[in-house]
């Protein structure tokens, strides 16, 4: 829902998940959002809290394509170099994932992005807050911004842009922005919107 787990929350989850005698593994799609949005690393909210695994996403901050599985207790990763072909996670030519990956590690490229996109979400949020037939249904944290409005504006906007409409039932619609967002497109998209509420 675009909201973010606290680290204290994360800490809350691995422990009941270990006294339970489970793992916890972090879905990460999204992780350098959260580590911006938070104010911290990367291992101050995965292994610093409890995470066992976790996926690592590099594809929605810049990659072209690219998760990478991150084990925290080796020995938890022993078998897994039989069953990541199962799991679709041994394509080929590797080395092309590799490169990117360090790309966007190094000189805090993945931080920049992220920050971007994060900041963009806000603008889109406070431009959208400014139309009384839209109202913001989640908290923006990251960079997904979850709005409700009447579904005759929703389908006026799929006509010019793609979102997902997250739950039909009270009409609300999620917008994502990215690293390659621009204040351009968020001006053009509001602008679009304040056109069909008319």
């Amino acid at each position: 829902m675009g909201t973010v787990y606290t680290k204290a929350e994360l800490k809350t989850l691995a422990n009941f998940a270990h006294a339970n005698d489970m793992l916890l593994h972090v879905d990460g799609a999204r992780i350098s959002n959260a580590a911006v949005s938070l104010n911290t690393t990367f291992k101050e909210m995965t292994a610093g809290v409890g995470v066992d695994v976790l996926s690592f996403g590099g594809a929605k901050n810049g990659m072209m394509y690219g998760e990478a599985v991150v084990f925290f207790d080796k020995q938890r990763a022993a078998d897994f170099k039989y069953i990541r072909k199962q799991g679709m996670h041994l394509p080929s030519k590797m080395r092309f994932i590799s490169a990117q990956f360090d790309a966007l590690l190094s000189g805090d490229l993945w931080k920049r992005s992220a920050t971007h996109s994060n900041r963009m979400a806000q603008l889109l949020a406070s431009e959208l807050e400014k139309i009384p037939q839209i109202k913001l249904s989640q908290p923006v944290e990251a960079n997904g911004v979850f709005a409700i409005m009447p579904k005759k504006y929703i389908e006026a906007l799929q006509k010019k842009y793609f979102f997902y409409v997250w739950n039909e039932e009270i009409s609300e619609a999620r917008f994502m922005t990215s690293f390659d967002t621009t204040e351009k497109d968020i001006e053009e998209f509001v602008g679009l919107v304040k056109r069909i509420v008319k």
